[in-house]
Formats: C-alpha cells, sequence, structure tokens
C-alpha cells in the first residue's frame, strides 16, 4: 500500500511538473507574441522586451539540466551542485543516481538536516531499507520530532518486519505529530504484522 502511494505521489508530481512547464511554455509564446507586438512600436535600437524569461525550450531546459549535473560531477567539493544533480534525479525517479550524490553532499556538510533525511527517504522509496532506517535515525537524532523522520522510520521497521521498532517508532509518532494521516495506516501494518 505504501508504494502504491509513493508511486502515486511521484506520479503526480512529475505530472505536475508536466502541466506547469506546458503552462509556462504557453504563457511563454504568448508573452514572445506580446513583445513582438511591443517590439514593432519601439525604436530599432531599443534592446529587446522580455528577453530573460527565455526559457521555455525544452531543449535549453534539457541543457541546463545536463549542466547541473556535469557541474555536480566536475566540482565534487561543491555542495549545492550536489544537492541540485540529486533532487534532479530523484524528480525522474533514478533513486539511485540521487542517493550518489545526496551521499557526496553529506560528506561534504554531514549535520546538514535535509541531507540526511533526504537519504534516508530515497533510500526507502529505492527500497532499501537497511541504509533508509540508519538515515532515519540519523535525522531523528538530529531533530526528534519531526514528523517526516518518524513516518520514514516507522515505514522502514514496518517493511522490515521489526514489530518492536515499529511499535517504537508508532509511540514516539503518536506523542510528537497525533494528527499524523499516516498513523491509523501504521497501525494496522503494526498489527497484521504482529499476528503472523
Amino acid at each position: 500500500m505504501t508504494r502504491e502511494k509513493l508511486l502515486f505521489g511521484i506520479i503526480a508530481i512529475l505530472l505536475g511538473f508536466i502541466v506547469g512547464f506546458m503552462f509556462a511554455s504557453s504563457m511563454s509564446q504568448k508573452a514572445a507574441t506580446t513583445t513582438g507586438a511591443v517590439s514593432q512600436s519601439m525604436p530599432a535600437d531599443h534592446p529587446p522586451v522580455g528577453a530573460q524569461n527565455s526559457g521555455g525550450n525544452p531543449e535549453e531546459v534539457r541543457a541546463q539540466v545536463t549542466a547541473d549535473i556535469e557541474k555536480a560531477r566536475k566540482e565534487p567539493q561543491n555542495f549545492d551542485a550536489q544537492v541540485k544533480a540529486a533532487e534532479l534525479f530523484y524528480r525522474i525517479g533514478r533513486f539511485d543516481q540521487s542517493i550518489e550524490f545526496l551521499l557526496k553532499a553529506n560528506q561534504l556538510k554531514p549535520t546538514d538536516y535535509e541531507t540526511v533525511i533526504g537519504l534516508g527517504m530515497v533510500n526507502l522509496q529505492a527500497g532499501h531499507v537497511e541504509p533508509a532506517e540508519k538515515w532515519l535515525s540519523a535525522a531523528i537524532k538530529m531533530k526528534p520530532d519531526d514528523s517526516r523522520a518518524l513516518e520514514g522510520l516507522t515505514e522502514a521497521k514496518l517493511q522490515k518486519g521489526d514489530a518492536k521498532g515499529a511499535e517504537e517508532a508508532i509511540a514516539q509518532l503518536e506523542k510528537t505529530a497525533p494528527s499524523s494521516e499516516e498513523l491509523p495506516r501504521f497501525r494496522e501494518a503494526l498489527t497484521k504484522l504482529k499476528s503472523k
């Protein structure tokens, strides 16, 4: 059930990016048409209006993505470049490549919370339960009250079949985020796990 929710969420995000891209592209084309009409009334030596807003061209976007990934590879000490490359790979569902860049980012800034929790969540989505559990536990040590980390850890414990660990994680989540929408599903999964 969780994997289905994750896949549905990823598909929804990708669909959102596609719709957003198409909307931005159509707005860019409308702006270009408007700019053409405005530029006809401008003096010949006037700089183009709205030139800085171009970027809806898919080939330009692809080139920018490729450049961002190459930058991360060529600049292994650039934390921001590593995080950006990880995010790009995550968006297209290439979790192992995302993890590779997140690990590099973590080496550069081991105390960056978002990188640590990102490693936990991406490993979980990739089906790497043991590493996910390790990273999510580290995230909880950094921020014990973050429901994202607690929900991720609970999911990892349930997938691993660790009933005692899942029970402890659920109890901690109940204290920290009693309104978490995941709690009923976690409790049900724990009950099934204990009945085996």
